[in-house]
């Protein structure tokens, strides 16, 4: 144990040294060294992630020293994201149990779920939402949290992501979020939203194939979409307006697909949301744009699964 270290700030700065050194990835709720290093110094010793400037000169103890450092070690040896380490990941101001049973909650959608969704509603009343891919159950529980008047759907294919999205609906008591075992929209027939809101697969193969280590601690089937990522984007354009409202709204992320997409469905008047960092890859489109131009997406969705 380097005898050197004694404070917090210090631990925080060597984890980022280290870290650094061993070219770790970094993209699962924090993007750099020093968030994930201060995110595991302060798990390790029971501080809130919040904790004030002024306590960064509190020297640890021996046993304190340990935990951080075996921290510090699964990180590097094992790649495993800091969130599964500690097994929380913030969301929308919310803290969510995270574990890779679904990916790490990190959409920027949770910028739009705080701005209520607008300008982008218009003021529309929405009385029911969709959250497709819920995955741990993050867009919808947030949804929710700031829309207690919202009847909220959360659906996924995979059961275990459905078990962790009931878990963080305990941990966070949420009461108007109903979990559906769907594929895609496959059960919910005769269900109808005002809004749906989805964060599908839409990494490419090539790119799945590509990712670094700490991204196969993730479930794959949360990541993989085709040749272009848009196999479930696609889908989910061709069946949403019969499942939307008449003035109902599809909000989607696609991320680095969003230039295939475009490529794809040129005469589709997508709306790119312009985040505080910039645009990444969410678009929201009216219902109706979806019913003018749905013989194009079925033809390009039915293709995906013959």
């Amino acid at each position: 144990m380097p005898a050197e270290l004694a404070t917090i700030v210090d631990f925080i700065r060597y984890g980022t040294s280290r870290f650094g050194a061993a070219g770790l990835s970094f993209g699962h709720s924090y993007d750099n060294a020093l968030d994930e290093a201060t995110q595991l110094v302060l798990f390790a010793l029971h501080l809130p992630p919040d904790l004030g400037p002024a306590y960064g000169q509190a020297r640890l103890v021996a046993e304190e020293k340990q935990a951080v450092l075996a921290l510090f070690e699964r990180r590097i040896q094992e790649r495993i994201p800091a969130c599964y380490l500690t097994g929380e990941a913030w969301f929308a101001g919310l803290s969510f149990k995270t574990d890779p049973r679904a990916l790490v909650p990190r959409s920027p959608i949770a910028e739009l779920i705080q701005s209520g969704f607008e300008p982008w509603l218009g003021g529309r009343d929405v009385q029911r939402a969709l959250d497709m891919c819920t995955g741990s159950g993050c867009i919808a529980i947030a949804t929710a949290h700031y829309h207690p008047h919202w009847q909220v759907d959360a659906a996924d294919l995979s059961e275990d992501a459905l078990l962790l999205a009931r878990e963080n609906i305990e941990r966070l008591e949420t009461t108007n979020v109903r979990l559906v075992h769907s594929d895609l929209f496959k059960n919910l027939d005769g269900e109808v939203y005002d809004l749906i809101v989805t964060n599908p697969p839409y990494v490419t193969h090539a790119e799945t194939d590509a990712l670094p280590p700490e991204y196969s601690h993730e479930p794959e089937m949360g990541l993989r979409a085709g040749d272009d990522g848009l196999d479930l984007a696609l889908e989910i354009l061709r069946d949403a307006p019969r499942h939307l409202s008449e003035n109902g709204l599809l909000i989607c992320e696609v991320g680095e697909s969003e230039n295939a997409l475009v490529a794809l469905l040129p005469e589709v008047p997508f709306a790119w949301v312009e985040f505080k960092v910039g645009q990444m890859g969410i678009f929201v489109v009216e219902r109706s744009d979806l019913v003018e131009h749905h013989a194009r997406i079925k033809a390009l969705a039915d293709a995906r699964r013959a």
